[in-house]
């Protein structure tokens, strides 16, 4: 900010870029971010004929949200609530939680704080995850095959090398392994790295920039693409389901079959069919990389409430659910395969986010590091299950449509 732009009005700062004196997209150069934010809402307002009123009524400083968001003009609310409170017992996460959730969608915190109902009178479930890994692969192009196999080959015979470069560049993060896919002319490198307690995208890509550095220099592939799609991150992918990206992390519950018939009003034999029918055989028969009723409802209410990467929802609803009878009732699970997840950087720092972390009491960095993160993974993958219990008990008794009916949903 310059001397003559000190402590400008947002009307007069609009004034300047109607006057082409300022760029709209450098206002914070010019003014403090939350007079910045009024003087863009205000040149939005008069060029769309929208009211911004409501969006501009935010709680907490714009500043905050500089690193997550440009051209600012407010903030969106979204209506927060909470569901439990459910007993998890986890690696990491371990107590009674209130697990918060942002959404739009009607009956949703209804149906899931059914299922924790149902899960605490259980005795609560299990939770553990069992991988975690953030991945960034690269694309290089070779000659030829030949070419291509003698890259892998390097690639095996000089991790360590690879692990330097790449851990020049952070503090925190750790290079776990190196997988070479070969495809005639392409040689695609799988990084995979522990990030701790963050969800660690940036981590790995600036970090694989330095390792591919290394592996320009002395070899003979050129690199085309810093992420070539084979990493895979916001796209659906059966590399992830099977390999894991993010946590991998299972919840369980076994149901006692009183709790089952008195609480979800139905039997146990009558969910394991629904889950069957329709979670394994009609998904297979789509075509679906997602074996499960709902549980992007769930990863997405919790991400929005605790500052994740909303479009990774694609990769954390990669879920198979599983639904058995057994002697003293219904066992249940839900595997979330790659769910990339952190209580560090990223939409964690904003404020309100911060404190759905909070919730969870895990905002930052975890002791060990890393044991946050699992935490927070463990909790959304005990929301899924609790999730899927509701709506597969409200299939199996054919009050789906009626329970949405009672709640003017």
């Amino acid at each position: 900010m310059t001397d003559s732009d000190t402590d400008p009005t947002p009307e007069a700062l609009a004034e300047r870029v109607r006057a082409g004196e300022v760029r709209f997209h450098a206002l914070e150069e010019h003014a403090d971010p939350d007079t910045a934010t009024a003087a863009r809402r205000l040149l939005v307002e008069e060029q769309s004929g929208a009211s911004l009123e409501t969006v501009g009524e935010y709680a907490f400083d714009a500043a905050a949200a500089d690193p997550n968001i440009e051209n600012m003009i407010g903030a969106v609310q979204i209506p927060a609530g909470v569901v439990g409170p459910v007993t998890v017992d986890g690696g990491a996460a371990s107590g009674n939680y209130y697990l918060p959730m942002a959404t739009t969608e009607g009956a949703l915190l209804a149906s899931v704080n059914r299922g924790c109902s149902v899960i605490d009178r259980a005795g609560g479930a299990t939770a553990r995850v069992t991988t975690s890994g953030m991945t960034r692969a690269p694309v290089f192009r070779v000659d030829s095959v030949v070419e291509g196999e003698a890259l892998a080959s390097w690639v095996r015979d000089n991790g360590s090398t690879l692990k330097d470069a790449a851990e020049e560049t952070t503090s925190h993060g750790e290079l776990e392994a190196v997988k070479p896919y070969v495809v005639g002319d392409n040689v695609f490198l799988r990084f995979r790295y522990d990030t701790k307690d963050a969800m660690g995208m940036n981590m790995a890509t600036i970090a694989t920039q330095a390792a591919c550095d290394v592996v320009e220099a002395e070899t003979t592939a050129s690199l085309v693409a810093l992420s070539g799609n084979l990493c895979t991150d916001k796209k659906p992918a059966a590399i992830n389901a099977v390999e894991g990206r993010g946590r991998s992390v299972t919840a369980d519950v076994l149901i006692p079959r009183d709790v089952v018939e008195e609480r979800l009003h139905t039997t146990p034999a009558a969910i394991a069919e629904v889950n069957t029918r329709k979670n394994l055989v009609g998904s297979a028969k789509a075509g679906s990389l997602g074996f499960n009723a709902h549980v992007a409802n769930v990863v997405a209410a919790m991400f929005l409430a605790t500052g994740q990467d909303a479009a990774q929802v694609v990769e954390g609803a990669n879920a198979i659910t599983t639904a058995d009878v057994r002697e003293e009732g219904l066992y249940a699970s839900v595997s979330l395969a790659s769910l990339e997840v952190g209580t560090v950087g990223g939409g964690t720092k904003l404020p309100t986010q911060a404190e759905g972390l909070d919730v969870l009491g895990v905002r930052g960095g975890g002791d060990p590091a890393g044991n946050n993160a699992d935490a927070l993974a463990e909790c959304i993958a005990v929301g899924a299950l609790a999730g899927e219990l509701s709506l597969l008990s409200a299939l199996a008794s054919r009050h789906l449509s009626s329970a949405h009916e009672s709640l003017g949903r």
